[in-house]
């Protein structure tokens, strides 16, 4: 194996962790429950309010893949402005009684239940060759001692109602782990809810 080849295979490793960064850990609908591209869904991210710029790519991202399926969604921040807006899990009632007198059916509320720091062991790495000793000496410094790196994990919960039936539709838990840019964030977790809402039938796939 030459060298070309050992660096390309680390770079997809690292490639392979770094799509893993964002992920759905859980996720539940009820029972036959579908959306109509004609309804309007209205997005709400509740989130702390020293995280505007999140909540704004939030809302935007989700509201963007929505409308790629054809579906008729709306950002509550785009459409409010921010002296209406709302942040943190404990509004989500308020929330729902903001809009269930307009022309909104349903509402998508997407939570930033928890941003943490975590410590952890990243033991060493290595890429173990064998039967060419002319690369023993090279290869050598591929391995490393282990180490501790700091995380910033957050844990998404979004929750999907009906206004008109007043239920629960769709419930998705995710962690992202140390996302690169809140863009990147906002736009890997859109695309991840709504593949899952396409996989669970909620959404028709285009």
């Amino acid at each position: 194996m030459k060298k070309s080849g050992l660096f390309i295979m680390a770079i997809c490793l690292l490639s392979m962790a770094a799509c893993k960064s964002t992920r759905l850990t859980s996720s539940w609908k009820t029972p036959n429950a579908k959306l109509q591209p004609d309804k309007k869904i209205m997005v709400v991210a509740l989130v702390p309010k020293q995280e505007r710029k999140l909540r704004i790519l939030m809302e935007d991202n989700l509201v963007s893949e929505l409308k790629k399926e054809g579906y008729n969604a709306v950002s509550a921040f785009a459409t409010y402005g921010p002296d209406n807006a709302m942040s943190g899990k404990d509004d989500e009632k308020a929330a729902l009684q903001k809009y269930r007198n307009s022309d909104v059916a349903q509402v998508m509320t997407v939570a930033m239940v928890d941003k943490s720091r975590q410590r952890n062991y990243v033991p060493g790495y290595g890429y173990p060759y064998y039967g060419m000793p002319y690369y023993r000496g090279w290869y050598g410094g591929m391995y490393g001692p282990g180490y501790y790196q700091v995380n910033i994990r957050y844990q998404w919960e979004a929750n999907l109602y009906d206004l008109n039936e007043k239920k629960l539709l769709y419930n998705a838990e995710s962690d992202s782990v140390d996302p690169p840019t809140a863009y990147r964030q906002a736009y890997l977790y859109a695309r991840q809810i709504v593949k899952d809402l396409q996989k669970q039938q909620l959404i028709a796939k285009s």
